[in-house]
C-alpha cells in the first residue's frame, strides 16, 4: 500500500519562498477538505411529534385522569 503525500511539492508550487513559507500578498496553497467526503445524506425526517403518538398520549392521560376521579368519588362516598 503506497501513501500519496497530500501537500503539494514546495520544488513544483509557484507562490513559495525557499524556505516553504509563503511572501507576502500572496495565497497559500489550498489544503485538502474532509467535509465532502461522506455520503450525501438525503433523508432528513421532520422534527417535532406525529399526530397519532401524540393523540394516543393524549387518550392515555385523560383515561388516567378519569380513573383516578372515579377513585375519589369512590372513596368519598
Amino acid at each position: 500500500m503506497t501513501h500519496i503525500n497530500p501537500d503539494p511539492d514546495p520544488d513544483r508550487t509557484t507562490g513559495l519562498d525557499a524556505g516553504g513559507g509563503v511572501p507576502p500578498g500572496e495565497t497559500p496553497p489550498a489544503e485538502g477538505s474532509t467535509p465532502g467526503a461522506g455520503p450525501r445524506e438525503t433523508y432528513n425526517p421532520p422534527t417535532g411529534w406525529a399526530k397519532a403518538p401524540l393523540a394516543m398520549i393524549l387518550v392515555i392521560v385523560v383515561l388516567v385522569a378519569a380513573l383516578f376521579a372515579v377513585m375519589a368519588v369512590i372513596i368519598a362516598m
